[in-house]
């Protein structure tokens, strides 16, 4: 596997399924921690646009997007998925993954689900260098279930939703978008919670999320911030809704920055 360029498209195995990555490269020579970027549940490498870029380039360390299973590049999934396909990506698929690119020192930046997955990783798995969270979910809510009926009539009722998502999921659209949206809205995950594994988290944690996001209220930072066992920061970006770090990017990079300058890395 080659990851020379400056933003290089490649595949790697992990868990069993054939990933789609990007690398992003960091200052000549350097060598050090690897910020790593996990989409959101509909998400893909082109839909960070070039936010990944921007935040590694102002930090000035190396980058590694990914597309899971069952999106963009990467192999197309297998129906039903399972009530913890989050869990499993964070204990199987992120560790072969971070193993099959030489990744030892990462620095997880999840969205959304994303950022759901980097917590059950630095829980479960290793703790990382650092957690850093855009809009991630830790319980379901009825803010998180009023987002997920929005984004379900959008499928059902806007073609030009469904076009887009066509765009970075090609033939995977369909199932791409079954597989998160059929699992979320199972009657078995109403209670869905991570919340008593966040003591385990002794990483640093920095939780950001817009002011009027759809799919969360501010009780998912709050949590967040209260139950980790290791020093956590939060951060509301005013005017701004589920995808931060594309609504209000210099500020949201700018803020990472800051958080990472006071973390010995």
């Amino acid at each position: 596997m080659s990851l020379g360029g400056d933003r290089s498209l490649d595949h790697a195995m992990a868990a069993g399924h054939r990933l789609r990555l990007q690398h992003i490269a960091g200052p000549a020579g350097q060598s050090g921690p690897t910020l790593v970027f996990l989409h959101e549940g509909l998400g893909s490498i082109p839909q960070w646009r070039d936010f990944p870029t921007l935040l590694c380039a102002a930090i000035g360390l190396p980058g590694l997007v990914y597309e899971r299973y069952g999106h963009g590049g990467s192999d197309a999934v297998s129906l039903p998925r399972p009530d913890d396909f989050l869990k499993i990506e964070a204990e199987q698929a992120l560790p072969d993954l971070l193993a099959a690119c030489g990744i030892d020192r990462p620095i997880l930046v999840g969205h959304s689900d994303g950022g759901t997955i980097a917590l059950y990783h630095a829980a479960l798995v290793a703790p990382p260098l650092a957690c850093i969270t855009l809009a991630a979910h830790v319980m379901l809510e009825a803010t998180t279930q009023g987002g997920l009926a929005g984004v379900m009539g959008r499928w059902r009722d806007d073609p030009e939703f469904v076009a887009r998502l066509a765009r970075y999921h090609g033939d995977r659209t369909e199932s791409m978008f079954r597989g998160w949206a059929e699992t979320w809205t199972r009657e078995s995950m109403r209670d869905w919670s991570m919340v008593d594994l966040l003591p385990r988290i002794t990483c640093p944690v920095l939780a950001i999320q817009g002011d009027s996001d759809a799919h969360g209220s501010w009780a998912q930072v709050e949590t967040i911030i209260d139950k980790v066992s290791g020093p956590a920061e939060a951060f509301e970006v005013p005017g701004c809704g589920h995808v931060p770090h594309l609504e209000a990017g210099p500020l949201v990079i700018d803020r990472i920055a800051g958080f990472l300058r006071n973390i010995k890395l």
